[in-house]
């Protein structure tokens, strides 16, 4: 089964390219290659818009939903983490009180650096 959508096929977007990848560590991930994707509550992207950060520009490439109990280490990787587990940890440090439930659903927001 394939997650690729095409934006027609999305959701509006509940917020804005600006607004993906916002913590200065995320954005050093991003920047060295070690983040490749981010997960959101809500969709803050469509395919191919272009997203920029510290002069350096990157294409969101797929958009598609995914539960929490569907994450794998894989997944966890292109977040910058070794494992689901650290993933986890790093999310509930940010926001206090929120529960890890394994239905809820995230938007995924895959993308790439663009080559100058």
């Amino acid at each position: 089964m394939s997650n690729e959508m095409k934006n027609s096929e999305l959701p509006p977007k509940t917020c804005t390219i600006e607004r993906l990848v916002t913590l200065p560590e995320d954005v050093e991930k991003v920047l060295a290659g070690e983040k490749t994707a981010t997960r959101r509550n809500g969709r803050y992207a469509d395919i191919g818009e272009i997203m920029e950060l510290k002069g350096s520009k990157f294409i969101v490439e797929n958009v598609y939903s995914q539960t929490l109990g569907e994450l794998t280490d894989e997944h966890a990787k292109q977040e910058g983490f070794e494992d689901v587990e650290g993933y986890k940890n790093s999310i509930l440090s940010i926001h206090p009180g929120m529960p890890w439930l394994p239905h809820m659903k995230v938007w995924v927001h895959e993308f790439r650096a663009l080559e100058d």
